[in-house]
């Protein structure tokens, strides 16, 4: 294949489909013979549509997060090429870039399963998988994106395939017909069997999940049921306190868990107890689908018997969606406090993507703070 080294010679792409993989794009090597890459040119409105496409490769399903993006404001540059970025972000799968094999090696394939003796069994989601691109909003033609895909396999650094159906040993019950249950699937039904809803409910959850990667199949649900009742057995019959004393054991899980605490204050006689939590998937999620789009609190969950009532922010993916973006755990509704986890949500936001903002703001409860909202400046309108 002939070596194209302007960009001004690279056909700009549009493919009927609603959502496209990079399987529906004519890539061209672009660069020069030293170094090049595989590269395709689209309309910058349809990446989100691409990055879903991609996320549904039948072969190796997953998610794309940022690994690393920048930006620069239109006009700040005098003089610029072709290929001069105006917004720039790398999208890695999220089954790499790091792997979390012991010792640093490569993670072997194994059978997903509950450790009931280590309740810190380590990360299985991790696995070395080296498979990135890199999107170009054009400073010249911000109208188009420039996509260069570095590895398009969802191989480790071996070059051998680390996740999906076509690992023999892929994580998760019955792999080779259902696809990897990812973290955020487990994710979700653990905290829905926390919360004591009912186990039905939790299925249907879990099930819709699973769906999303491999269709409607009877198999995949009579093993979605085992795989739920099972972990719901484990998590009933094992102990989450790290202290006989409730607010030491929080501390220590606080500290054990800092990187995804984006807010914490210990109840005391002047403060009220407020437990922040937002892990980088969710912080990834929230400035993908919340950029000029909508945010909602729910805070009912019909569960009376928690002592802090659990309220979830949700952010609605590009088929609408809900996916829960954070969780904020506290009794208190008072104007100060409500301030406190706000403002150190939005620093969080805004440290990763310094122009984020919200078009909307959804709460479901007619007495809620709303002053925060609009003092913070986190909406455009309200």
């Amino acid at each position: 294949m002939a070596i194209v080294e302007s960009i001004l010679d690279i056909p700009v792409q549009d493919p009927s489909e609603e959502e496209f993989s990079s399987a529906d794009l004519t890539w061209t090597k672009f660069g020069t013979s030293d170094h090049h890459d595989d590269v395709a040119l689209i309309p910058y409105e349809r990446v989100d549509e691409f990055i879903i496409g991609e996320c549904s490769n039948v072969e190796c399903p997953t998610r794309f997060h940022i690994e690393r993006g920048r930006k620069r404001s239109i006009g700040s540059l005098k003089e610029y090429k072709d290929d001069e970025y105006l917004e720039y972000r790398l999208y890695w799968c999220s089954f790499g870039p790091e792997n979390y094999g012991e010792g640093g090696g490569i993670l072997p394939s194994r059978r997903y399963r509950l450790n009931t003796r280590n309740r810190a069994a380590r990360p299985q989601s991790m696995r070395g998988c080296t498979c990135n691109f890199v999107v170009k909003r054009l400073f010249a033609r911000p109208s188009l994106a420039l996509i260069i895909y570095h590895e398009r396999r969802h191989v480790n650094k071996s070059g051998f395939v680390c996740h999906g159906p076509l690992d023999r040993d892929a994580i998760g019950p019955g792999a080779k017909k259902i696809p990897y249950i990812c973290n955020e699937i487990q994710q979700q039904t653990m905290s829905m069997i926390y919360l004591g809803i009912p186990e039905e409910n939790v299925l249907e959850k879990h099930i819709e999940g699973i769906q999303r990667y491999c269709g409607s199949n009877a198999k995949v649900n009579s093993l979605a049921s085992q795989y739920v009742q099972k972990l719901g057995m484990i998590i009933k019959r094992s102990t989450h306190e790290l202290d006989l004393d409730d607010q030491a054991s929080i501390r220590l899980w606080v500290e054990r868990n800092r990187k995804s605490i984006f807010f914490f204050q210990d109840s005391s006689e002047t403060d009220s107890f407020i437990l922040g939590i937002q892990t980088d998937w969710q912080l990834q999620q929230m400035i993908r689908f919340s950029h000029h789009s909508l945010i909602a609190a729910d805070s009912t969950f019909g569960i009376k018997r928690l002592k802090y009532p659990l309220c979830t922010l949700l952010a609605f993916d590009s088929r609408q969606h809900a996916l829960p973006v954070a969780w904020i755990i506290t009794r208190s509704y008072a104007k100060p406090d409500v301030s406190k986890w706000i403002k150190a949500l939005l620093d969080r936001v805004r440290s990763v993507e310094p122009g984020w903002k919200i078009s909307g703001f959804l709460v479901d409860d007619a007495a809620a703070e709303i002053d925060p909202i609009r003092q913070d400046d986190l909406l455009i309108y309200f």
